[in-house]
C-alpha cells in the first residue's frame, strides 16, 4: 500500500494569453476552462472527419482504401476514442456550447460527430443522466454491476451480452414508466434515425459503413460496459447506495490528463456537475470522509489495470496500489479483504 501522494493531475490554471482561435471559441463556450476540448475537436474535424467521407467516394481503391480505413479507424476507436468519450461524459453533465446562441453546435456534436465514434445520438445522455446518476448503480439501474460477481470473466462476459441485447430497451421502459419524456423520445429518435441512415449509408459502401460506423457502435459498447464494470466493481453489501463505498478513485495516472480527470469516479458521483480541473482540490477536501468511509483510492493505476487485475483476481497488485489515506487500513492483508468483499455478487 501506498501514503497519500503529491496530486500531479490536471487543474486549470488562467493562461497568459489566448490565441486568436481560442478568442473566437470563447464568444461561443460557457467556461473557458473547456477550451481543451475545442482543441479536441478541431483535431477531430481535421483528421477523422474527412477520412470518413473520403471513404465513401470512389477516390481510395484496394490497398490505398485499407490504409486510409486502417488510419480512420485508429483515430477514432483508439487514438481519440477515450478523450472523446469522456468529453461527451463531461459535456453531457456541462452543456459545452451557450444555449441561447449556439445550442445547434451542441446537437452537431451529438447527431454529427458522435456516431463516428459508436456513439448513437442521444443515448448516452438518456442513459448517463436520466438513469445511472439517478439510480447510482442499484437494481433498477439497467446497467447495474450488482447481480454480477465482479472478479469473473464469466459474469462480464454475460454482463456484456445482456447489454447489447437489453440495454437500450431496458433503459427506454426505466424512462417511460416513470414518464421521462425529455429522455425516452430523444433516445427513440437517435436509434431509429441512426439505423436508418447506416443501412441507407450501406447501399452506398457496406464495407464503408461497417468500419465508419457499425463496428465502433459494437465497439463502443464494449469500451463503455468495461468503464462502468470496473467503476463498480466495488460494492459494500451493506451500503450499496453509499457513494463513498460503492466507486472509487484513481489518481496520479496519465489517464487523468487524456480523459479529463476521469479517475476521479468517487468525486464525481459525490458532485455530477463539477467541472473536472476541480476534482483534485475537492478530492484532497473529502479525504478524511474517504478514509473514515474505507474508501478506495488507486495510485499510479487507471481502470484498465484494474479490469485486468479483477480479471485475473490479483488482489496482491490493486492492494499495492491502493492509498492508505490516515492508516485506513491496519494491513495489506485487511485491505485484500474488504476488496474481495467489495466484489461479491448481490442478489
Amino acid at each position: 500500500m501506498k501514503i497519500l501522494p503529491v496530486i500531479t493531475d490536471p487543474v486549470y490554471f488562467t493562461p497568459v494569453s489566448f490565441t486568436k482561435y481560442e478568442t473566437f471559441w470563447l464568444r461561443f463556450i460557457n467556461d473557458k476552462r473547456d477550451l481543451s476540448f475545442i482543441h479536441l475537436l478541431t483535431k477531430i474535424h481535421l483528421t477523422i472527419v474527412p477520412l470518413a467521407i473520403i471513404l465513401y467516394t470512389p477516390l481510395l481503391q484496394g490497398f490505398w482504401w485499407w490504409g486510409v480505413m486502417f488510419v480512420q479507424f485508429f483515430l477514432s476507436q483508439i487514438k481519440m476514442r477515450g478523450s472523446f468519450g469522456l468529453m461527451l461524459h463531461n459535456i453531457t453533465h456541462r452543456r459545452l456550447f451557450k444555449k441561447s446562441t449556439s445550442n445547434w453546435l451542441n446537437k452537431y456534436i451529438t447527431w454529427f460527430i458522435c456516431p463516428l465514434f459508436g456513439q448513437v445520438p442521444e443515448s448516452y445522455f438518456a442513459h448517463h443522466i436520466g438513469m445511472h446518476h439517478v439510480e447510482n448503480n442499484l437494481e433498477d439501474d439497467s446497467s447495474t454491476t450488482m447481480p454480477y460477481q465482479r472478479d469473473s470473466v464469466k459474469d462480464f462476459l454475460k454482463y456484456y451480452a445482456h447489454f447489447v441485447a437489453h440495454g437500450a430497451t431496458s433503459t427506454f421502459l426505466y424512462l417511460f414508466r416513470r414518464k421521462k419524456t425529455k429522455y425516452y423520445v430523444p433516445l427513440s429518435s437517435g436509434q431509429i434515425i441512426l439505423y436508418i441512415v447506416c443501412v441507407g449509408l450501406s447501399f452506398v459502401s457496406f464495407k464503408a459503413t461497417l468500419w465508419v460506423f457499425w463496428i465502433p457502435m459494437i465497439f463502443s459498447r464494449l469500451v463503455m460496459m468495461l468503464g462502468n464494470w470496473t467503476q463498480h466493481a466495488f460494492i459494500d453489501p451493506q451500503e450499496p447506495s453509499n457513494a463513498y463505498k460503492s466507486t472509487f478513485n484513481c489518481i496520479n495516472t496519465g489517464y487523468n490528463h487524456t480523459c479529463w480527470n476521469d479517475g476521479y469516479h468517487l468525486i464525481h458521483h459525490l458532485k455530477p456537475g463539477m467541472h473536472y480541473t476541480e476534482m483534485p482540490h475537492v478530492f484532497l477536501q473529502v479525504k478524511d470522509t474517504m478514509a473514515n468511509q474505507k474508501s478506495f483510492v488507486f495510485d499510479g493505476i487507471h481502470y484498465l489495470h484494474l479490469f485486468f487485475y479483477l480479471m485475473t483476481r490479483n488482489y496482491n497488485k490493486m492492494a499495492d496500489n491502493l492509498v492508505n489515506i490516515n492508516n485506513t487500513f491496519s494491513s495489506k492483508e485487511e485491505a485484500i479483504q474488504l476488496l474481495k468483499e467489495r466484489t461479491r455478487k448481490l442478489v
